[in-house]
């Protein structure tokens, strides 16, 4: 995996699409940086978000306890930037737009779902109130390139969002509509955490940046 930035409190992974941000992703981590394994508990350790398994991008990974609390406070307080990059299927007319309705579970407790309501919250179980901003950033035949940015951080957010919207994920095995139309190459979801802005320690507001895998590259090429 691709260290995009650490120092003594934090460390920034580029994390591939097909690996759980959890277990597998941390046992693998803390070979290399045994100090994790002294942060949080078995088995997140230091891991201060987390990203789907078959979402790729910026993951953060706190050394020490004192950071990790740090740095998930900011993410409670909602002072975390963040910018994902999908491709969805259609054709979005608006420029931009902003989607915010609760999110809870559904019967099941597999997906997660939407709600019309845009508040109030429950207070302690039960649908979260989620809000997400989204800009057009390219028109494909068919499909739509959305730069989707999370204000909340609920489960399965951008990719539940851009589904109630009437507009999914390619490749979203859980989200995506009947019969939908996959560019052939794609193995995965087209999801990817391109960008995280965060305050450190020092109070310095650092940005680190993910660019888009090749494989995703080439599917937007074959477009």
């Amino acid at each position: 995996m691709n260290i995009i930035y650490q120092d003594k409190n934090l460390l920034v992974i580029d994390k591939p699409s097909g690996i759980s941000a959890d277990r597998e992703l941390m046992m693998s981590l803390v070979k290399e940086f045994p100090e994790l394994k002294k942060t949080g508990s078995f088995p997140r350790y230091g891991l201060i978000h987390r990203l789907d398994k078959d979402t790729s991008g910026i993951l953060l990974i706190a050394k020490d306890n004192e950071s990790l609390s740090f740095f998930q406070k900011q993410f409670k307080q909602r002072k975390v930037e963040k910018k994902y990059l999908a491709l969805v299927a259609g054709d979005i007319k608006e420029k931009q737009g902003v989607i915010k309705t609760l999110i809870g579970r559904d019967r099941n407790g597999i997906k997660q779902r939407t709600y019309l309501s845009a508040g109030p919250e429950a207070k302690k179980t039960g649908p979260r109130l989620a809000e997400t901003f989204w800009k057009k950033i390219k028109q494909y035949k068919n499909y739509t390139l959305v730069e989707a940015m999370p204000k909340t951080g609920r489960k399965h957010q951008v990719r539940v969002h851009l589904a109630h919207i009437g507009f999914p994920i390619i490749g979203d095995k859980l989200y995506s509509f009947k019969n939908q139309t996959i560019p052939k190459g794609l193995n995965r979801q087209f999801l990817h955490a391109s960008e995280l802005k965060i305050e450190l320690p020092n109070k310095e507001k650092k940005k680190f940046i993910s660019n888009l895998p090749e494989e995703l590259k080439q599917i937007l090429n074959k477009l």
